[in-house]
């Protein structure tokens, strides 16, 4: 940790409820909780359909969520490192600080909350999807269509853009009550989502109506196997995964984080990764390929999820309502995970003087950073009424993928600059586990930029967008230190 993060994390300790400090109250089943209840949501019931038309086999889909899934838990094994050895408050953002500096940690930030607040838009996108079997929405009252970049883009509003909205601002309200209060609602809502995957994956295999193993030799039309195919359904699969990385941001929190949060990250992603091939291979028992290639995607936008249409094979119609209302159980533990883990991300920018002081502010009575939780339930909202599910989650996982590659080097980086800090867990496999990781993720960060290029280029610049807000932020930081010691700056920070 470089000088003025030591002297930041001075100013931001002390004790008692007058002080600001979070409290460490999640367990270790709260920590396996927002990982399984965080990354298992909408991803795996909505993503097989835009997998299946890129690749088109059944067996090709398959491939790429245990691809997805082995990158995954060598993410989650760096992650664990990390997180054991820095548990505090902020996740990446503390360790891109703590290994390269304020800027790159500032610029991680910046994305997490910019393009970051699009996977919240896009489960509230997803949990309009899904309340529409038992409440209809009625259509869109505003639609137009038109081209970026030669792709094409679409912008829809309406009832569905609203309803997007709703659950975001509960769960908002829920989280400021304190990181107990979130905690509880993400164990309860992680045990139904298990049980409704499981629920459908017995269903499928034991009563769908015509599953049959021979739809796993099926071709969906249009889709091919190729090198750059796969890689786009990687990302899918990526996005359907992404939740491992929230829970060292919410370490400051968790008891015993140099044993918790490994066990936490490890077990969990684990669990994650069974359910993902279980579910997908039920799917495709359940459906022919091209039945999974035609349910809810940007090409058929008002198609039923994949999810609903395999249940409907085994429940009779009037069943597949109680289908809807788990899936808008499992949006809203997905939803809940991320608003409880990425406002710590803006309170640890906040407590290091690179963002706004009032989004470092700790309410008296429940311990929440309440004005960090809002700040990201308020522009998540806008941003579920400017796009479809799939623009939206392309947009974060491009973004996320560049900086979870970083905070992987950061495994290399810090045992280089920091090999005597004592470290609770080292990665298993290491140096080849964090490596194969980086070189993953940056094949198909290059994949999306050439697949992909408008969802590419609206995160970087994101991104880009970033860099003179940093410029700012540390004039102003700059000004306050050399005010503070009689008009001498201090020297500056790389």
């Amino acid at each position: 940790m470089t000088a003025a993060a030591s002297s930041d994390a001075g100013r931001e300790s002390g004790d008692g409820p007058g002080s600001g400090r979070l409290i460490r109250r999640l367990s270790l089943l709260d920590s396996i909780s927002l990982v399984v209840g965080t990354i298992v949501g909408t991803g795996v019931l909505l993503k097989a359909a835009v997998m299946t038309q890129l690749l088109g086999s059944p067996w090709a889909v398959l491939a790429a969520w245990l691809a997805a899934g082995i990158l995954t838990l060598f993410g989650a094994l760096s992650y664990a490192e990390l997180g054991a050895m820095i548990p505090e408050p902020g996740g990446e953002y503390v360790f891109l600080r703590a290994a390269f500096g304020d800027a790159v940690a500032f610029l991680y930030g910046w994305v997490r909350f910019t393009a970051g607040s699009a996977s919240m838009a896009a489960l509230g996108v997803s949990f309009a999807t899904f309340v529409t079997p038992l409440v209809p929405l009625g259509g869109d009252w505003v639609r137009t269509s038109g081209t970026l970049f030669g792709a094409p883009v679409h912008w829809t509003f309406g009832a569905p853009q609203l309803v997007a909205i709703v659950p975001i601002a509960v769960l908002a309200g829920i989280n400021c009550a304190g990181v107990r209060a979130g905690g509880k609602v993400q164990v309860a809502l992680a045990t139904i989502k298990v049980l409704a995957v499981l629920g459908i994956v017995a269903g499928a295999f034991a009563a769908a109506r015509g599953g049959s193993w021979s739809h796993f030799a099926q071709h969906a039309p249009g889709g091919a196997i190729t090198a750059s195919a796969f890689g786009a359904a990687l990302v899918g699969a990526v996005w359907a995964y992404s939740g491992w990385s929230y829970l060292p941001m919410a370490a400051g929190e968790i008891r015993n984080p140099g044993r918790n949060v490994p066990r936490g990250l490890i077990g969990g992603t684990a669990i994650v990764i069974v359910l993902y091939l279980a579910i997908n291979a039920a799917y495709f028992y359940a459906l022919p390929a091209a039945a999974v290639a035609a349910a809810n995607s940007t090409v058929h936008r008002g198609a039923p999820a994949v999810a609903a249409l395999a249940v409907g094979s085994f429940l009779a119609s009037d069943a597949t309502t109680l289908a809807a209302l788990v899936f808008v159980i499992a949006t809203l533990g997905t939803l809940n995970g991320g608003l409880l883990s990425n406002s710590r991300v803006l309170f640890a920018m906040a407590r290091t003087r690179q963002f706004f002081p009032i989004f470092g502010r700790v309410t008296r009575r429940s311990h929440a950073p309440g004005w960090a939780i809002c700040a990201f339930a308020a522009w998540g909202s806008v941003l579920a009424t400017s796009g479809t599910y799939d623009q939206l989650s392309d947009l974060a996982v491009f973004g996320f993928m560049i900086f979870f590659a970083l905070t992987t080097a950061a495994v290399f980086r810090l045992r280089a600059t920091q090999p005597d800090r004592p470290r609770p867990y080292r990665v298993t496999g290491y140096p080849l586990v964090p490596l194969l990781y980086v070189l993953g993720t940056t094949w198909m960060i290059g994949n999306t930029v050439a697949t992909e290029p408008v969802q590419a280029l609206a995160a970087l610049v994101f991104l880009a967008l970033g860099v003179p807000v940093y410029a700012w932020f540390r004039a102003q930081r700059t000004r306050a230190d050399a005010a503070s010691t009689g008009g001498t700056p201090p020297a500056p920070v790389r």
